[in-house]
């Protein structure tokens, strides 16, 4: 598999988009196929492609946002629901956990 990887990063690509993801590649090389070794790590970014799955339907459903500040604050609170719930939180508990200033939804630990 990663003789094949190597064989494939060791083209020279002419136009400049090869080149700026063959540039990308070689940077992210040791992580391409980390899924593979370790089970935990899906091989696919679903779960955040699902995350902005409810901004997609609001969008559509409202035909838009009226203002940016609208559309700012429902990004902020979509934002903050999404990663409580990653963290076993409700949507509820994560925004009373963003609003405290001394807890932090992103602490480590």
């Amino acid at each position: 598999m990663y003789r094949d990887l190597d064989s494939i990063l060791a083209l020279l690509p002419t136009q400049e988009d090869g080149l700026r993801l063959q540039k990308r590649y070689l940077e992210l090389r040791e992580n391409l196929f980390l899924f593979l070794d370790d089970p935990t790590i899906p091989p696919t970014n679903n779960s955040s492609e699902q995350s902005l799955r409810w901004s997609v339907i609001f969008r559509k459903v409202t035909n838009g946002f009226r203002s940016d500040w609208g559309r700012d604050l429902f990004a902020a609170v979509r934002s903050i629901v999404n990663t409580g719930r990653r963290q076993g939180f409700s949507a509820f508990e994560s925004i009373l956990i963003a609003l405290n200033p001394v807890k932090s939804l992103f602490a480590i630990g």
